[in-house]
């Protein structure tokens, strides 16, 4: 899977020694979306993709990742682990990013007909017998 955005946050580098006496290394970033309703995304490297995805705060990346979930006494954890990264031209990612607000499909918010409502469609929104209160 694919995510496109501007990384907001550079988080710091985690490492250890494993049981079996590998050592590793783990960096975190925070990705903001495009579009009109932007999300934040935090997503991780691991071992020497660390070292081969320098990110930086205020550019925009598009991410190769994979979700993974594993559950650990009753309790189930989500990981989002990128794989590649590869940088985006700022004109062309806000561009890229899904427009909202265009015209609604064909029939989208229309009363559907052949419901028995007890109410006249054409009467539909209207305040006279509307007992809601907005």
């Amino acid at each position: 899977m694919e995510i496109e955005g501007k990384i907001i946050r550079d988080l710091p580098l985690q490492e250890g020694v494993s049981r079996a006496g590998n050592p590793w290394k783990k960096k975190e970033w925070v990705l903001e979306t495009f579009g009109q309703y932007p999300r934040q995304v935090c997503f991780h490297f691991f071992g020497d993709r660390v070292d081969s995805n320098p990110l930086r705060i205020g550019e925009s990346y598009a991410i190769s990742y994979d979700i993974e979930s594993r559950e650990y006494n009753g309790r189930w954890y989500t990981d989002i682990r990128a794989f590649a990264s590869r940088p985006l031209d700022q004109g062309a990612a806000q561009q890229a990013a899904p427009a909202f607000g265009g015209e609604p499909a064909p029939g989208y918010g229309q009363p559907a007909s052949g419901i028995a409502s007890g109410h006249d469609s054409s009467n539909f929104g209207s305040s006279e017998s509307d007992d809601l209160p907005f």
